[in-house]
Parts: C-alpha cells; sequence; structure tokens
C-alpha cells in the first residue's frame, strides 16, 4: 500500500517528483549507512566522529533540498511550504538526524532570515545557505533557559558599530558544523522577552567556540553541541530586526521550527508503519504470521490512524503557509500530535517486532530513541498543550507581526 496517496487536494505532481527524489536519496545514500553512523554516535559526540555528515549536506545541498522552499533569486528551488513538509518527512522516514537539518538550517535560520532579514542580510548571508554553500544553525536555549526563554542569560552590549555578545548556549543542532548561527541575548536585560534581540553570528569571529554534547540518546548520526561567544564583536549591520524585538522573532522562527519537526515525525510514523507490516507479514507464531493476530492488527491500524492524521494535520499548516496566513495554533497542533503519534508507533512497533525489536538488527529501537526527542525539542508536548488550551479558551490569539512569512507566489519565486 502506498501510504503517500490520495493528498492530491494538497500535493502536486511537481511534489510527488520531489517526494521520489528525496526518498531515492535517502534510502540509497543514507540508509545503508545509517546503523554504523548511529553506532559511532553512541560514545562520542563531534565533528571527527562524524565524518558522514558534511558529505551529506553537500550532497543535500545539490540536490537542491536546503532552500527547497525559498526563491530561485535567493538561491533556492522555489518550491512551497508544502514541499518543505515532503522533504522532511521522506528524509526522517530514514533517519532523525536528516529532518534535523532541515529544521535547524531552513526552518530555524533561513526562513528567518526570509521573513526579517534585511536585503543585506539576505545576499550575504541566505542565498549561500540556500545553495548549500554554508550552513546554519539557530541558538536560542540555555543551560537553565529552555522553554522560558525569556529567563536566558547571555547578553549584547551596544558598542559604537559593534555589539559584544557573552553566554553559552546548549543543545545545539549542527553546533560543531555550521558557518552561520542565529543568536538570542539580551540588549537590555531589565525588560525580560522585551530586551531580546537577534544576531547573525559567523563562526571565524574572534570569540566563537563550540564543543559537542556526549552521550545522547537519539539522533545519535547528528552533532549535537554548546556554542560559547566571550566578548565577540558582532557588527550592528547583523541584528536581524530591531532592537529587542529578538524574542518575536524566536517565536515566528519555531513556528516554522515545529511544522519542520512535526512533518519528520510523520516521515517516521510511517517507517514505523511499514517495518511493522514487512515484519508482520514475515514472522510466524502458532503456525500463522502474526499478520493475523488481531492485536498486531490493531498496532498496526493505530499506526494507520496516526500516520494519517499527523500528515492532514501538516498539509493543513503548510497551505496556511503557502496562503501567508499565520498557523501558530495549526502549528503547534501539528507538532503536538505528530511527535507524541511517532513515539507511540514506534513502541508498538517494537512490540510487533518482539525481542528482535530491542536490538538493533531492525532499525525500530532507533526509530523510539529518535522519536522521544522530538516531544522536548522546540516546545514541549506539555508546553503544546497550554497554548491549545489557551487558544481555545480565548487566552491567546496571533497578534500582526512587524514581518510576516511571505506567502507563496509561484509566478515571483520560479
Amino acid at each position: 500500500m502506498d501510504f503517500t496517496a490520495n493528498y492530491d487536494m494538497f500535493l502536486t505532481e511537481e511534489h510527488q517528483m520531489l517526494r521520489r527524489t528525496v526518498r531515492d536519496f535517502a534510502e540509497k545514500e543514507v540508509a545503508p549507512h545509517i546503523r554504523e553512523w548511529d553506532r559511532s554516535g553512541a560514545a562520542m559526540e563531534g565533528p571527527e566522529t562524524r565524518p558522514h555528515i558534511r558529505p551529506v549536506l553537500k550532497r543535500m545541498g545539490e540536490l537542491g533540498l536546503l532552500g527547497i522552499c525559498l526563491p530561485t533569486r535567493l538561491g533556492g528551488a522555489g518550491m512551497d511550504y508544502l514541499a518543505l513538509a515532503v522533504v522532511c518527512e521522506e528524509l526522517e522516514r530514514v533517519d532523525s538526524f536528516l529532518r534535523v537539518v532541515m529544521s535547524v538550517h531552513t526552518g530555524l535560520n533561513s526562513l528567518t532570515l526570509f521573513q526579517w532579514g534585511t536585503e543585506e542580510q539576505q545576499q550575504k548571508y541566505l542565498i549561500p545557505q540556500a545553495k548549500g554553500e554554508k550552513i546554519a544553525a539557530y541558538c536560542l536555549t540555555e543551560p537553565n533557559s529552555g522553554t522560558d526563554a525569556g529567563a536566558m542569560l547571555a547578553t549584547a552590549r551596544r558598542d559604537g558599530d559593534y555589539y559584544i555578545l557573552n553566554g553559552e548556549k546548549t543543545w545545539i543542532s549542527l553546533a560543531d558544523i555550521a558557518d552561520n548561527f542565529l543568536v538570542f541575548a539580551k540588549t537590555d536585560p531589565s525588560k525580560g522577552n522585551r530586551g531580546i534581540s537577534c544576531f547573525i553570528v559567523e563562526r571565524t569571529m574572534p570569540g566563537f567556540s563550540s564543543h559537542p554534547i556526549h552521550g545522547k540518546l537519539g539522533v545519535r548520526a547528528g552533532n549535537t553541541g554548546s556554542v560559547i561567544l566571550e566578548d565577540v564583536r558582532v557588527p550592528v549591520a547583523n541584528r536581524v530586526g530591531e532592537e529587542g524585538e529578538g524574542f518575536k522573532i524566536a517565536m515566528a522562527a519555531l513556528d516554522n521550527g515545529r511544522y519542520t519537526v512535526a512533518a519528520g515525525a510523520t516521515g517516521l510514523i510511517q517507517a514505523s508503519l511499514e517495518a511493522s507490516i514487512r515484519y508482520a507479514k514475515e514472522r510466524h507464531t502458532f503456525g500463522v504470521p502474526i499478520a493475523e493476530h488481531q492485536l498486531v492488527k490493531r498496532m498496526i491500524s493505530h499506526m494507520v490512524r496516526k500516520l494519517d492524521t499527523s500528515r492532514l494535520l501538516v498539509y493543513r499548516a503548510g497551505w496556511m503557509k503557502n496562503q501567508g496566513r499565520r498557523n501558530t495554533r495549526e502549528t503547534t497542533l501539528a507538532k503536538w500530535h505528530a511527535t507524541v503519534s511517532s513515539f507511540e508507533a514506534a513502541d508498538d512497533a517494537i512490540q510487533i517486532h518482539g525481542a528482535y525489536g530491542y536490538s538493533d538488527e531492525y532499525p525500530i529501537e532507533r526509530y523510539l530513541r529518535n522519536a522521544r526527542g522530538a516531544i522536548i525539542y522546540e516546545g514541549t508536548r506539555e508546553l503544546q498543550e497550554l497554548l491549545q488550551a489557551d487558544f481555545a479558551l480565548g487566552l491567546r490569539e496571533n497578534r500582526p507581526l512587524r514581518r510576516e512569512l511571505p506567502a507563496y507566489d509561484p509566478d515571483e519565486w520560479a
């Protein structure tokens, strides 16, 4: 059964061609090696232990994936925001580290520059990122500041034509790999969230350093680390948006990041379902394939439900992005539902595989480990629940932003 069929109300033939291209890349160039890459990352974390990352990123750039939903005038592929979802689905269907690249490089960083950046910033930073010539990351979380972003301690002090940045960011995907970083720091600590500003920081700037995080539960094939800023001089021209506008920029970026996470989680559900169907047809107990046992059918049916509902929620959010409509509620709901569903689907897949699902002879245990992180990062499950309740109760609403994410324009973007 083709679990990607019957979405014609959202996807065009161009989207389907893109799906085939990404699936071919992921299955042929990543899938044969991913168990080895995951194993090698179990004990050590750092670019020197992951020689595969840069070649994979280079290939993704060559395929146009890193700028898939950006206009061609800005170095992108000129496709829409639904195309970004398709790419994330197919990448995470093979492994989460591939989708994480799209989340931080494209969703959190490049789309933020597309929405908030000046023409000069887009020419200098966005175009090379869209082409895959430079890799980008996003630095919001700190050792004592995760969901409560307003509690960050990083500072940015104005000094003539520069800002002097100091602080530490942690749980930064591609920390040891990326060239450019969106960094959030307080320009006025007395103002809380309204005192945060956003900056483009280059790895080569004096005072910048990074180091890896060891012993992660999942996404072991990818790089995660901390970023240290010690009197880093950043030109005023590298400030994104107005001074004090950083919190709004960070939250707008998370709308895009959560969208990619939800799409990737949908791909992970599909991977768990496909693996479970294959195994259920092959494995026999009590003289019949386990696919004939009712409780196995029940677990598979639940995966089907979770896959379709997750994909529909993601595509609705993507459609809204294409129309230029704010989608915080819809994206948050998609992220919450899809990530929790992906963890549950992987858990059921292990149960179907029995003892074999508990070892890395099959990919299921990796799916489970990878799925767990997505319930935490880019907004915890609990935060998403509160946001949905606040929207329903009328306690939260989308207020106009000074600069909205541009709607998709096929004529202008081509």
